[in-house]
């Protein structure tokens, strides 16, 4: 497979948005870091992300949204989720919720819960409203790598395993999301650029 590094032109956009429509992968930047995409609710294009990363299969995956609509299409959202998001999103952060039948058990490892994210990051948003579906999206890298903040890292390490590689530049934050799981209780999974402090302050409605 040859890779593509592409400029994300309007046209480019329309011609990524029909491959992940088709089935296939598309590394695209967020403002954390750059993705490698697949439509979240086909089971056999999520596959492909595994193979391409290495990544074991036991591994969840986040799906991007590009609206609030979609969050509550994929997922259960209460009171104080709808708060995190209204603070949030779009922006740094990944929430484990309750997932709804729509998203694919192999999606989420089968564990009952979904991670969410809104990419606060244009080439993102537009990325997904034209794949028409919520795209599934860990980090454009071989699985232990670090996580690329660049469309050339991505190319480096996935050149020939992807058909397209959207160049927005260097990612502007630089470093993974916050990620909270809702489903029972409030625990931390992994810290980012949005604080515990900030989070607590936000559910206590400060």
């Amino acid at each position: 497979m040859t890779t593509e590094m592409l400029q994300p032109t309007a046209e480019n956009l329309i011609r990524a948005g029909e491959l992940i429509r088709r089935g296939e992968l598309v590394a695209f930047p967020t403002e954390t870091v750059y993705g490698l995409g697949a439509d979240g609710l086909n089971v056999e294009a999520c596959r492909k992300i595994y193979v391409a990363k290495g990544r074991p299969e036991n591994k969840p995956l986040t799906l991007h949204v590009a609206d609030f609509a979609q969050i509550a299409e994929l997922a259960e959202i209460s009171a104080a989720t709808e708060r995190l998001i209204k603070n949030f999103c779009p922006g740094p952060l990944t929430l484990i919720l309750p997932k709804k039948d729509i998203v694919p058990d192999f999606v989420t490892g089968s564990s009952g819960g979904v991670g969410i994210r809104f990419p606060d990051n244009k080439i993102a948003q537009d990325l997904i409203k034209l794949a028409d579906c919520p795209i599934a999206a860990p980090s454009a890298n071989i699985s232990g790598e670090v996580a690329p903040v660049t469309a050339q890292e991505v190319f480096n390490g996935l050149s020939g395993k992807v058909p397209i590689i959207l160049d927005g530049g260097k990612c502007a934050v630089g470093i993974s999301s916050t990620v909270i799981d809702v489903t029972d209780g409030l625990k931390i999974l992994r810290r980012g650029t949005i604080t515990i402090t900030e989070i607590e302050r936000c559910l206590r409605g400060e």
